[in-house]
């Protein structure tokens, strides 16, 4: 008996010092490790500090940032992104940052982002983030052949042909936003109205409609829950590197997990409702579910395996969090755009009356709108959706002429590059579309197109970006038969990144009814 319990607290103590050992590795010994690579390449950044890196300084100013106002400026990259900026200041531009013990190296030139996104396999998304993947996850967040089945059978949903059936849920969408904005303005002709609830509500039903169909209503839900996540997600920003940070019994953590089964049971029975109206012939499969569910049927019979439910629950996930955020945010900052430069509104609305006059809009003709083109690229440099992508590398990979060890990841920072004044010119912070006339690749200063990814880029580029462009091109197209507006003497500034950059207190407009 003595024997077997001098082996027993021997196998405790080997356990013991085997967890030990990884972690003091995990939070001292490989951190250091990392530090002196990148401090021998030439990255400058912060001492690591334990466990919580640059984290508890990130989060402050974030917290600090988000109650600011900025000046009414389209440079935007000191408020928006206040910590990066004040990094950026203090170490140039080769620099790294510590998100706990994980370093983050900043990528700032077009070229090697352009190289990291067109490798998919070799740089990934960071290991899976329970808070990150309980509201976005789907193609987002998947990796390898895994990805790759998943696209394949989520394309057929974003082809042109789907595209044009799609075009009257978003215009019946917009329609109904006008309708209420005509009462605003009724009395008066014109009304101080903060578009931003609106758009943001437009885009909500319009991926409820497009991706839902009959069932948007139920969809609207959906929406609901992931906004809160959201917000709960900055509540929550100190506690993301603690294991087991799930089970912190916080009111917000208690909140966030309750949503996250919501979620899941909200889309579990659309997608169940939707599944037994197909099979018994109730329905068509004229909406992303609905050619999502049929295109996987057809991957499961052709090859035997498709996309489980709990995928197809991931993909309705992200058609909101990706659908909705990135459309609303380009729709609300160009009415901003247009309001401080009137001779682009008045430009605008002048192409939009000579291609369908006073009446409805049809989804050939905004392929003839080149001056609303050029606008809304214009938007996208100065107010990118995806501010910063996310990669890591998962084995020793090479870059250039650098061998990234493993466990480092990447912070490809988009709106750095699209406010860089190397790139773009000395004008870099004016609204000036006319730079987009002979398109994307002709924008920069020679530097040909690969500075410009507001979608992404590479195999990885978003799906759904012509659905976004669509949208977009219809909402303001319709906006600007209808009114002019202007910036109110209440607006404030206020782009500040979430998932995307929508503006923290709202878009307040002067409102003229023209029709």
């Amino acid at each position: 008996m003595e024997t077997m319990g001098k082996v027993a607290i021997a196998i405790v103590v080997a356990i013991i010092a085997r967890w030990g050992w990884k972690l003091l590795n995990w939070v001292w010994l490989r951190p250091k490790k990392l530090e002196k690579w990148l401090r021998d390449e030439g990255y400058k950044g912060n001492p690591y500090k334990l466990l919580m890196g640059d984290m508890i300084e990130l989060a402050k100013m974030v917290k600090e940032g988000k109650s600011k106002l900025s000046p009414v400026t389209h440079d935007i990259t000191s408020y928006a992104l206040p910590f990066d900026h004040n990094i950026i200041s203090k170490y140039g531009d080769k620099l790294f940052i510590w998100m706990g013990p994980k370093p983050l190296m900043y990528i700032r030139d077009p070229d090697l982002i352009k190289e990291i996104l067109s490798r998919p396999d070799d740089f990934q998304k960071p290991h899976p983030d329970p808070f990150r993947d309980s509201i976005i996850g789907g193609l987002l967040v998947a990796e390898g052949h895994k990805w790759t089945k998943h696209r394949k059978i989520i394309n057929p949903a974003f082809n042109l042909q789907n595209l044009k059936k799609m075009f009257s849920a978003i215009n019946s969408s917009c329609s109904d936003m006008i309708h209420k904005w005509e009462l605003l303005t009724a009395e008066a002709g014109s009304t101080e109205v903060d578009v931003w609830p609106y758009i943001d509500n437009l885009a909500g039903d319009v991926i409820s409609r497009t991706a839902f169909g009959s069932s948007y209503e139920e969809g609207k839900k959906i929406f609901q829950i992931q906004k809160e996540q959201i917000d709960l997600m900055f509540q929550l920003l100190l506690i993301l590197l603690i294991p087991g940070r799930r089970f912190i019994p916080t009111r917000a953590n208690m909140k966030f997990n309750e949503n996250v089964k919501e979620l899941r049971s909200v889309l579990m029975a659309i997608i169940n409702k939707r599944k037994k109206g197909i099979e018994m012939g109730e329905v068509e499969c004229d909406d992303l579910l609905g050619i999502l569910l049929e295109s996987n049927s057809k991957e499961i019979e052709e090859h035997g395996v498709g996309m489980s439910m709990e995928d197809v629950i991931e993909e309705c996930k992200l058609f909101y969090v990706g659908g909705s955020e990135t459309t609303s945010n380009l729709i609300v900052w160009t009415m901003v755009c247009l309001s401080l430069h009137q001779e682009w509104q008045i430009q605008a609305r002048e192409e939009i009356l000579e291609v369908f006059g006073n009446g409805e809009l049809d989804f050939e003709g905004l392929k003839s709108l080149k001056i609303l083109r050029m606008i809304l690229n214009e938007v996208l440099r100065l107010y990118p959706p995806i501010v910063t992508i996310t990669r890591a590398t998962h084995n020793e990979t090479k870059l250039e002429n650098m061998m990234i060890p493993s466990g480092v990841q990447l912070a490809l920072a988009m709106m750095q590059v699209h406010h860089d004044h190397k790139i773009w010119g000395d004008d870099v912070n004016e609204f000036k579309p006319g730079r987009f006339a002979e398109g994307i690749v002709n924008a920069t200063k020679g530097k040909g197109s690969s500075p410009f990814f507001p979608f992404s880029n590479g195999p990885r580029v978003c799906i759904g970006q012509n659905l976004a462009m669509a949208e977009a091109k219809t909402t303001i197209a319709m906006i600007l038969q209808r009114f002019s507006f202007e910036l109110s003497p209440t607006y404030k500034h206020s782009p500040f990144p979430v998932f995307t950059l929508p503006p923290q207190f709202g878009a307040q407009l002067i409102l003229r009814n023209i029709s």
